[in-house]
């Protein structure tokens, strides 16, 4: 699994999280998204985390989804019984896709995708679920579902709508066209682009700002955007003010406050 996936803690608290199966398009196995999914929940506990930066080795490929011939078939059934019984699909799809998108929409930390070639199906939802996207100038996005005849899952018609719109998200699914960078940051699915030989100081930048910066405020931030995405007013405003109760509490909250009082700048630590 060390092969497939390399992950490091630097001491400046960024992670970096890089996906090394080049000659495979970095696609992922079941193995490997059980490890990117542990990874990212173990990062919100771990206070020398403060940043996740997560990308794709060599200069091609990002993700180029999931890796269908690592399949997993249950050679232990019943005499009769089929392979795929009732219900098999959709338990697949929440227990695996699903469960990585989640994983990084739910992450305590920022997580950067520094995008560094093709992104293909759920390649495409794992940069769209990051909190923030940089991108090589040779890199696209393909919704490949439907070329395949397949809908579209791995969060993608949820991340897509909030994105860029429903009658966006509806082109991109039902043609299954490459979209390339330049498109993708003119619809709002990319931050920034940068020439490939500057994506890895590009994304460094950013982490290492976002690394000295107020997590527990980050990370409250992040969870009242994601949460605006699907509530009422009411429930968003209730929701900001618990936030806003918490950060108070949290020592960085209160640097801040004590710096602004001080004209001095604050020296945030992380809790």
């Amino acid at each position: 699994m060390t092969e497939d996936l390399l992950w490091d803690v630097g001491a400046d608290g960024v992670a970096r999280l890089t996906l090394n199966r080049p000659r495979a398009g970095n696609s992922l196995t079941p193995a490997m998204r059980e490890y990117v999914i542990e990874r990212l929940e173990q990062a919100g506990a771990d206070q020398r985390i403060r940043v996740v930066v997560l990308t794709g080795a060599g200069d091609r490929h990002f993700c180029t989804g999931a890796d269908l011939g690592a399949s997993h078939t249950d050679d232990d059934l019943p005499a009769g019984a089929p392979a795929q019984p009732a219900g098999s699909v959709s338990r697949a799809v929440a227990r695996g896709a699903q469960r990585l998108i989640a994983a990084v929409l739910d992450c305590e930390k920022p997580v950067i995708a520094a995008v560094n070639g093709t992104a293909a199906g759920i390649g495409c939802h794992l940069a769209y679920a990051c909190d923030l996207v940089v991108a090589s100038e040779g890199a696209r996005f393909v919704e490949v579902f439907a070329r395949r005849g397949l809908v579209v899952d791995g969060g993608g018609a949820y991340l897509l709508a909030r994105l860029i719109g429903p009658q966006r998200a509806k082109e991109l699914i039902f043609f299954a066209d490459d979209l390339p960078v330049t498109d993708a940051y003119r619809l709002g699915l990319v931050n920034k682009v940068v020439p490939p030989g500057e994506l890895a100081s590009a994304a460094d930048s950013w982490a290492k700002r976002l690394a000295e910066g107020p997590t527990v405020a980050l990370a409250l931030g992040k969870r009242l955007v994601n949460q605006a995405l699907d509530g009422d007013r009411g429930t968003a405003f209730a929701h900001e003010a618990l936030a806003a109760e918490i950060n108070m509490r949290s020592a960085d909250g209160q640097e801040g406050l004590r710096a602004f009082v001080e004209r001095r700048a604050p020296v945030f630590r992380g809790w």
